[in-house]
């Protein structure tokens, strides 16, 4: 994984919006009209191609596949592919379809979720409902292989390259077990199960980003509310079972990524950083990615004050956010990396962005964004190297 060695280096949280023929695809597929996503993959890999572009042209320097094959994504149609014993049935009376459609901030903004009409619920529910086993082989290679393609076709020479997959314990959160007489049984399948995708895409040269907004945001999704020490132990376990995933892998191939989910609301409920840091540092990865740009979490730069960063690790704040249309000045964002440069060490950082910007904002502020994220990096790194640092 490259380091900030004389230069701030950006990135990004992995979702990105495609040219419009591709958000026609996705605007179909959220609809929940069927799509032959097979007979749909030349004009992903062209999405692709142009995201990739936009990404180097913006000043990406790590850049992803913009997760555009991730086509019903959370859903039976896209990890019945690559799962064994998840199907779907009819919602029970007052069910939610998955977890974050019930928290402790919808109760208390009732009004603002029904009226802005976030996140509909599907009228039916997946479910875990036999053993769990990989069967996406065929999947992840044509996933690899997109994207290699991609790469070539584009031109980009990125100082490295992501792929995202989500980790055991926010795949819970889209699947209900009703198969494993534990849960702590199903997080485990789960793990055994999705190692051979992380495999994989380490092995095809990729930096694997785990995607877990489940650490901190399943807290608000447990109603009634656990206690902090309760929610820990429950935390605990589904780091281990990440961890299990994760163990042969080697490290400096990996980042973490957490997030409080993407939806545009009030997140008075976030659990703080500092009930689960020490969790995330667990996971055995070389790179953690965190929000720090919203309102909601921006003060939690303090907290790096008296948590250490380990030896080796690499730190990537999120220092432009999904979270509002309003397009970070360039100085707001240098002074958000020179804020965790000074605490955690300049090679340490590497600036990214609070959570995937596809489909929670304009595509085109969306890469405006990225090229604040990038205008911000190079002040960072005047101010961090002094002037012989390059602004490229």
């Amino acid at each position: 994984m490259k380091r900030s060695k004389d230069r701030i280096l950006t990135t990004h949280a992995g979702r990105l919006d495609g040219p419009p023929d591709y958000r026609e695809i996705m605007n179909t597929a959220m609809s929940g009209k069927p799509l032959d996503v097979a007979a749909l993959r030349p004009k992903i890999r062209g999405a692709m191609v142009d995201v990739i572009r936009k990404q180097s042209e913006a000043g990406i320097d790590i850049v992803s596949d913009g997760e555009l094959g991730k086509i019903g994504f959370g859903g039976l149609g896209y990890y019945g592919r690559r799962l064994s014993g998840l199907s779907s049935r009819k919602l029970k009376p007052n069910e939610p379809a998955f977890m974050a459609l019930e928290t402790g901030e919808r109760h208390e903004f009732a009004e603002f979720y029904k009226e802005l009409q976030f996140m509909q619920a599907p009228p039916e529910r997946v479910v875990c409902s036999g053993p769990i086993s990989y069967i996406g082989q065929d999947e992840v290679r044509q996933d690899l292989e997109a994207f290699h393609a991609a790469l070539a076709e584009s031109g980009a020479t990125p100082e490295d390259t992501f792929l995202c997959v989500l980790a055991p314990g926010w795949l819970e959160h889209f699947f209900l077990n009703e198969y494993y007489a534990k849960d702590e049984d199903y997080l485990f399948a789960l793990a055994a199960a999705m190692k051979h995708e992380y495999k994989a895409v380490v092995d095809a040269g990729f930096i694997l980003q785990i995607d877990d907004p489940a650490l901190p945001d399943t807290y608000d999704m447990i109603v009634p509310t656990p206690s902090i020490a309760d929610y820990r132990k429950f935390a605990a376990v589904r780091v281990e079972a990440l961890n299990s995933a994760l163990q042969g892998l080697p490290e400096d191939r990996i980042r973490y990524h957490i997030c409080w989910g993407s939806w545009h609301g009030p997140h008075s409920h976030d659990l703080p950083l500092e009930h689960v840091v020490d969790l995330m540092l667990k996971i055995r990865a070389g790179a953690y990615s965190v929000e720090a740009a919203n309102p909601r979490h921006e003060h939690e730069w303090k907290l790096w004050q008296r948590v250490k960063l380990p030896e080796g690790k690499i730190l990537i704040p999120g220092v432009v956010t999904h979270h509002t249309n309003v397009i970070e000045h360039p100085e707001v964002v240098a002074d958000r990396i020179v804020r965790y440069a000074n605490i955690v060490g300049r090679e340490n950082v590497i600036a990214g962005t609070d959570c995937g910007m596809g489909f929670r904002v304009h595509a085109q502020i969306g890469w405006a964004k990225f090229k604040a994220l990038a205008e911000g990096a190079a002040l960072a790194s005047r101010e961090l190297w002094g002037a012989r640092t390059s602004a490229a």
